[in-house]
């Protein structure tokens, strides 16, 4: 389908709308949704494996025989030297990278327009029961901006002829005109039940702005049995989930429930002419994945490919990737594409390695010539999140490596070589230059199982006045139950600048108190005249370190320090009694009993630490009874080491040596005193451990 930008730009937002709504949640059909925790990292190729034919969308079928069959819109199919059609089917045999095919019939040899002049046919679903195979086809308006009809042909000689209902569409005022079928495997071997599982979009595929309907930004259920796909009479509407969390099914189209409501907008402003604004729900593909149990919709922008994944046909779907290929121009090393499928026949033994088909067209503002307008192969590999606590031990080692399983995420990548960000050299550049007018900026990484982590280490890429920086100070967010939260006292050294003058190729390390996550990124908002950040390596670390030990730390989650006793504390900010920086923590009490600040510290066993910090006591604090020491557990009575301490005129700094018994991998540090039962308070600065 020859596009080109779908919208006008539209006034300046930050961000974007984000509501993304399921009906896995028995009490309503379109509550619950939200980010996956089942999938742990997914990565997709930037660029595809070109076959030799011409078209687009290309939904296919594995058949029983074990061909797989495929329908293009606008093209030749597989046979380059056959005429021009809206509408073709080929028959594809191989594998990917050695894919060859022939098209076995096209145009109105495949089926009807029903809509008259200024209409079109294209095919949107294809699914195969054994060798018999049907094949959703709509009428799409000249410019694409109408689905007023829809149908199911079908064909029992694979592909060469096929037959439909002559007096009238399955499907017409704009109501489910979009159609595509969850793919069971070859020949439908791995479907659950008698059913074929039929998924539809109330008119348009490519975009939620369609006023001729009334629900754009959902998909809707139906099914049919295998036998009488045909039937119109017997279809069945997914019309939510009862009390027990089961589906309930109406033969009336009126009755029929979202599967899946996302009204997320992406690209609210672009600097040019590129679309912007655009909705996330589009035709696509279902595919069932056994070794996983798991259902995988792929939905797609104009610059994004979009993935949910669900337990069962109808719900509850969690979206766990917007993979986003920037805006326009395209090359030929980095692209997206429409028309988003995954083949069944191509996904590999181990249930994780599969094939995106997805195709660019050729007039649109890709700039990539016609090597892309075709039946396009792209790897994905969707690794499940492993169960279990994370393992880790404090140490330099580099979490970000290849060998962890890191797979490295952005907002977008203008080249889309996310390699760099892990591969060791620090002089390198990549950013997201994507003619976005963007709020956030992101570079890090997911696991496929849990890590500890505290401390991110950023190397910008190169700057300049269009971009390359962020504006502010880049923060540090982990993944929390598949979505992304601000982790706690976080600190930047050296201080970032927040403009062009945090350089290219300087190293900033963010510090805070350990977290077990299965993601984490540094993010902020870009900055320059364009709008993006660069990168020159992302490291990822589980660190012997005292995190906060100034007192100077930001962010959302949990202080890196807690409290132990009765009496006052907190953090001075900027009222200049810190021994440096702007900050310092404080006690403070008339009572008496112990009170101090802690904070647990990863460490190695059987390694020697030296702890320190700088200490103001007042005179009231009689000698011996302030403490500095290091000890086993939270509330543990085993010190491994403490010096005391009394009054003082100003900051004095006390260091404890301690050796780490074996097996013990966390200590404590501890600061405070033995109340005297007159005002008396300490100041605390500058922990440190060496």
């Amino acid at each position: 389908m020859k596009r080109g930008a779908l919208l006008a730009v539209l006034p300046l937002a930050f961000g974007s709308v984000a509501v993304l709504t399921s009906s896995g949640d028995s009490a309503s059909p379109a509550a619950g949704g939200g980010a996956s925790t089942y999938v742990g990292t997914a990565s997709v190729e930037t660029t595809g494996q070109a076959s030799k034919s011409d078209g687009d969308l290309w939904p296919s079928c594995w058949a029983g025989n074990g061909d797989l069959y495929s329908a293009n819109g606008d093209g030749k199919g597989f046979s380059l030297d056959a005429e021009f059609s809206d509408i073709a089917v080929s028959e594809i045999k191989g594998q990917p990278g050695s894919l060859t095919g022939a098209t076995v019939a096209r145009g109105d040899q495949v089926g009807p327009i029903w809509s008259g002049p200024g209409y079109n046919r294209k095919p949107t679903g294809m699914v195969c029961v054994g060798d018999t195979m049907y094949l959703a086809v709509q009428d799409l308006a000249l410019d694409f901006n109408d689905v007023p009809a829809a149908t199911i042909l079908k064909s029992v000689d694979h592909g060469r002829t096929w037959t439909w209902d002559q007096r009238k569409p399955m499907f017409g005022d704009h109501v489910f005109t979009t159609i595509w079928f969850a793919d069971f495997g070859k020949g439908g071997a791995a479907a659950p039940d008698g059913y074929v599982y039929a998924y539809g979009l109330d008119g348009n595929w490519r975009d939620s702005f369609d006023d001729t309907v009334e629900d754009p930004q959902s998909v809707f259920l139906a099914r049919v049995p295998k036998k009488k796909v045909q039937d119109r009479k017997a279809w069945e509407f997914f019309a939510g989930s009862n009390d027990r969390g089961k589906p309930e099914w109406s033969r009336k189209l009126a009755d029929r429930r979202p599967v899946l409501t996302d009204q997320r907008r992406l690209y609210a402003q672009t600097y040019g002419t590129n679309a912007s604004n655009l909705s996330v729900i589009s035709q696509g593909g279902t595919t069932y994945l056994p070794q996983q149990k798991r259902y995988v919709y792929t939905s797609w922008t104009e610059y994004t490919f979009e993935f949910y994944e669900s337990p069962t046909p109808w719900g509850p779907w969690k979206h766990f990737l917007s993979k986003d290929f920037g805006g326009y121009p395209w090359s030929t090393s980095k692209y997206g594409g429409y028309g988003v499928t995954i083949p069944s026949k191509f996904v590999q033994p181990d249930g994780k390695t599969m094939y995106l088909q997805a195709n660019v067209c050729p007039c649109g503002g890709g700039g990539i010539g016609t090597s892309v307008y075709n039946f396009n192969l792209r790897k994905l590999v969707l690794t499940p999140s492993a169960p279990g606590p994370a393992v880790d031990v404090p140490g330099a080692a580099n979490l970000a490596a290849p060998s962890t399983g890191a797979v490295a995420v952005s907002k977008s990548s203008q080249s889309g070589k996310l390699a760099l960000l892990n591969d060791g050299v620090l002089t390198g550049s990549e950013n997201d230059f994507d003619d976005e007018v963007k709020g956030a900026s992101w570079w890090g990484y997911t696991w496929p199982s849990k890590h500890k982590v505290n401390r991110v280490e950023f190397t910008s890429g190169a700057v300049s006045a269009e971009g390359g920086f962020f504006t502010g100070r880049p923060r540090v967010q982990v993944k929390k139950d598949g979505a992304w939260v601000e982790v706690g006292a976080q600190t930047v050294s050296p201080a970032y600048p927040g403009d062009v003058s945090a350089g290219a190729n300087k190293t900033y390390t963010v510090t805070f108190p350990a977290v077990e996550t299965d993601g984490v990124r540094v993010i902020g908002l870009p900055g320059g005249t364009r709008s993006y950040t660069s990168v020159a390596e992302v490291a990822v670390r589980y660190a012997v370190q005292v995190a906060d030990g100034g007192f100077e730390g930001t962010g959302g989650g949990k202080p890196a320090w807690l409290f132990e006793g009765s009496a006052a504390n907190g953090v001075d900010r900027g009222l200049g009694f810190a021994h440096s920086g702007a900050n310092n923590g404080w006690i403070r009490t008339s009572g008496t009993g112990l009170s101090a600040l802690t904070q647990k510290v990863p460490v190695q066993p059987g390694s020697t630490y030296t702890f320190g910090s700088w200490i103001n006591a007042s005179e009231a604090l009689p000698a011996g009874q302030g403490r500095f020491g290091v000890r086993l557990g939270a509330g543990g009575s085993t010190v491994l080491g403490e010096k005391t301490f009394g009054a003082s005129t100003g900051y004095v700094h006390h260091e404890v040596t301690v050796k780490v018994p074996a097996g013990v991998h966390e200590v404590t540090v501890y600061a405070g005193f033995e109340a005297p039962g007159t005002d008396t308070f300490i100041q605390v600065d500058d922990f440190t451990v060496s």
